[in-house]
Parts: structure tokens; sequence; C-alpha cells
């Protein structure tokens, strides 16, 4: 099944991120962004015991689930980024904390055969592909959710 894939790895190193988005329901749309959050949340995030950047979250827009995974209510977050600053580890990036949401619909309305997305058109560094790609532990390949796999080497909790 083709999937977004998106390599963590390479896309850290790009320090503004011009990938544009094809959301068709909002043409200001930064979906990219969204799907960052989601990874990073997934794969980068210590989910600390304690969760110092759901405490330091006035607005209570951040919940640390059962799993140790972060959700952020995105109609409670006001994108104040104390999150970022209460993160004692540096690793709840402000540039994917956004106050406008953004969604990505992973363009499954929008491709035909043989066409891909905007954002892997758009990106430069090519981060972002439309492939076929599988869960793969050993590759350090992630799938979230159905239509998007990350490359990321996680952080395990040892």
């Amino acid at each position: 099944m083709k999937r977004l894939f998106i390599d963590l790895e390479v896309c850290y190193k790009c320090k503004n991120c011009t990938a544009e988005c094809g959301y068709y329901h909002h043409p200001d749309n930064d979906g990219v962004s969204c799907l960052l959050e989601r990874a990073s949340h997934m794969l980068v995030c210590r989910q600390c015991e304690a969760a110092p950047c759901v405490q330091g979250c006035v607005f209570e827009a951040l919940e640390k689930q059962e799993d140790g995974k972060l959700k952020r209510y995105n109609m409670r977050c006001t994108g104040c980024q104390t999150c970022s600053l209460a993160c004692p580890f540096g690793v709840a990036y402000p540039q994917i904390v956004p106050y406008i949401t953004s969604e990505c619909d992973y363009c499954l309305e929008q491709c035909g055969e043989g066409e891909e997305p905007k954002c892997v058109k758009t990106c430069p560094e090519g981060a972002i592909k439309y492939i076929e790609v599988d869960e793969s532990e050993k590759d350090d390949i992630y799938l979230i959710g159905e239509h998007l796999a990350v490359h990321s080497i996680p952080w395990r909790k040892d």
C-alpha cells in the first residue's frame, strides 16, 4: 500500500519547512506540521513520567495517554509553546506546535494513479515521499495510522 513516508532524520535538518500542502478544504493549510507533530509525539517524545510539558500547559491542551503518548487538544491549544519550554529534553519542538490547527488528508481523494501529493513534490530535501512501505523495526520505519510511515530512531526507555 502506498503511504506518505517522512524521514525525520532528513526533515529535522531543514530549518524552515517549505513543503506545500494541497489540503482541499483549506488552501492555506500546513498539513506537514500536523504530520510532524504526530510523528514527534509517537517517536521522539521521551514520555516522561512527570510529563512537565503537560503540567506546564495552563490551558490543559496536552494529555498523557495510558500508553504514554501525548495528545494535543487543538481547540484548547493557543500555540503559546509553553510545552516546548517545559520539555527538559528539548524534543517538543516549537516549530511543530502550530496555533492554527492544520490537517492532512494524505491527498487520498486528490491524487490519481501515478500522481504524488503536493508536499512530496514541493519538499526540497526529499524528506517526504509517497511510496509502498511497511513497518520495519529493523529499518526504524514505523506506521502512524494507516496512511503515514515515518523513519526515525525512536527513543526507548530501557
